[in-house]
């Protein structure tokens, strides 16, 4: 069972902070299908950037049950340490270290999973966030900074000394971005060499994937992204998988509608007609990929710039889909 600081988990499915995507709508569609653990997008840690729209968006949501995470990119210590009190001040419960994001403009200011290669600035940045605030402080890595540097280890190890209580790591080095194949042998060497609680990520997209990355790696949770994109039953899949060891039926057209239309409900009020049109095409491309004529669909939909167009094409989209079938 997962268990970071004082919160423990049912199940030890957690959902990938991602940029741009795990905004408070896309959480709460995925904890209503079994992932425990939701965090927040990563937030800027620079002071002038904490009341920023965007990174209002991105902040703990107090309807958020709890632990509520939040997820912090930087450099700066100091920085980080107030950014850290800020967000706690403000509702967050987990306070997570980004060195795991291999975005270019991220790393161009050595953030990320550039830190990597800075063990003594990860060591003050620790230190910094451990004393700043009494609630976990958890951090994501990746296996190194390329083939020839697979330091994720030495990174655990020094989490493990300086107080923090999880480490999450993406089987891939910053060189790899999201390019090949995951590998999981440096997640199990860091599950063996620390006793806090670590969290295997990278290429779980699939309930048999899950299973295996548990029992190779001995983790005791794993994190999913990409795959929950316009399938948030992944995680409801995996965890009655994991239980029974059987497959779960996918989901009908009757879910579908309703997750699909409750999702763009939750964009449109969340960010307000013109930004949650914009952001809402997307989300509906993901799940046209699952979907019979998903491409006419998603070039139908990208072509709407009002709410109300967009929930009723979804709705006229499944009303054909069962004539169809009927």
């Amino acid at each position: 069972m997962l268990q970071i600081g004082p919160y423990q988990f049912k199940h030890n499915l957690v959902l990938a902070p991602m940029a741009g995507i795990t905004d408070a709508v896309y959480r709460r569609l995925c904890r209503e299908n079994g992932a425990d653990y939701t965090l927040a997008e990563m937030v800027a840690s620079q002071k002038q950037l904490w009341e920023s729209k965007k990174s209002s968006t991105r902040r703990a949501d107090p309807n958020d049950p709890e632990p509520r995470a939040v997820q912090l990119l930087g450099t700066d210590p100091q920085e980080l340490a107030d950014a850290a009190r800020w967000q706690v001040e403000h509702g967050a419960q987990i306070i997570d270290l980004n060195m795991g994001c291999p975005a270019k403009k991220v790393c161009s200011v050595a953030a990320g999973s550039a830190l990597m290669g800075q063990p003594q600035t990860v060591a003050n940045i620790f230190s910094a966030l451990v004393d700043a605030v009494d609630v976990p402080v958890t951090v994501k890595i990746r296996t190194g900074l390329d083939n020839n540097q697979r330091n994720a280890l030495d990174i655990a190890l020094l989490a493990e000394e300086h107080g923090l209580q999880a480490v999450t790591i993406h089987g891939r080095t910053r060189a790899d971005k999201f390019n090949g194949q995951a590998e999981y042998d440096t997640i199990r060497a860091v599950k063996q060499a620390v006793s806090i609680p670590v969290i295997a990520n990278g290429d779980i997209n699939t309930p048999e994937k899950a299973q295996f990355v548990l029992e190779y790696t001995a983790a005791d949770g794993i994190m999913i992204g990409r795959a929950s994109q316009g399938y948030p039953w992944i995680f409801r899949e995996i965890n009655h998988y994991l239980v029974t060891g059987k497959r779960l039926a996918p989901p009908s057209e009757d879910v579908f509608y309703a997750t699909m239309k409750s999702h763009l409900h939750g964009l449109h009020q969340l960010y307000g007609e013109t930004l949650g049109v914009r952001i809402a095409r997307k989300h509906i491309g993901w799940y046209s990929q699952h979907l019979n004529n998903g491409p006419t669909l998603r070039k139908a939909f990208n072509r709407l710039d009002q709410p109300e167009e967009q929930l009723r094409l979804i709705e006229q989209y499944f009303e054909s889909a069962g004539k169809a079938m009927n």
